[in-house]
């Protein structure tokens, strides 16, 4: 092996070695346990699709997990077909966009119905995770109120991971949030003109 060869191995053993030293540092630091509060928002494809993988990777492990759907129809849904045979429960909003109703009214008592079964979740110590699909347009649009949200969020059972997926988050959420991760949009088929593909996109 050439001297420059040398050189760039020993370098790179030495970037690796800092690398892993300030990673097992952070492991060694992080310490505590806790149900944690996970935002996925954004204008991006897949915010949906990352919170079920979580669950997913939960109900795996042996947890328990319930999911609510908002602002979803009455449309087949890839991952409630598989996750509801393996016992997760699923309570759908079953109004559809608020373009589909243009109903204020019916919107936010069927938001309301939705999120009553959402605080019931939150309140039961048998269930490790829930996920609150699309939830973020509950608020934005006002259908809910930020602080009975707030309050239900934040007296869970302390052992609970909550998932909340959707645009355009409420701040007062990312706030106590534990993680939030912004999915952003760089190309999307459907602004080409592409159809919704079964088993990519539902």
């Amino acid at each position: 092996m050439s001297s420059n060869a040398n050189n760039k191995a020993q370098q790179h053993k030495l970037r690796m070695q800092k690398l892993k030293k300030n990673v097992d540092e952070k492991i060694a630091q992080a310490q505590q346990e806790k149900g944690l509060l996970l935002v996925i928002t954004g204008n991006g494809k897949g915010k949906s699709t990352a919170g079920f993988g979580t669950v997913t990777r939960a109900v795996g492990h042996g947890l328990t997990a319930a999911v609510v759907q908002f602002i979803k129809g009455n449309w087949q849904c890839g991952e409630r077909n598989v996750l509801a045979k393996l016992g997760v429960n699923f309570t759908v909003m079953a109004t559809g966009f608020t373009w589909d109703t243009q109903n204020r009214e019916a919107d936010i008592a069927a938001a309301e119905k939705a999120w009553q079964v959402g605080k019931d979740l939150l309140q039961d110590k048998s269930i490790d995770v829930v996920l609150l699909d699309e939830f973020t347009y509950m608020l934005a649009y006002k259908y809910l109120a930020l602080d009975d949200v707030l309050q239900a969020l934040q007296n869970r059972p302390s052992h609970q991971h909550v998932i909340i997926t959707g645009r355009a988050c409420h701040r007062a959420i990312i706030d106590i949030a534990d993680t939030v991760s912004e999915i952003q949009s760089l190309k999307h088929a459907f602004d080409h003109g592409i159809k919704a593909q079964k088993g990519i996109d539902f």
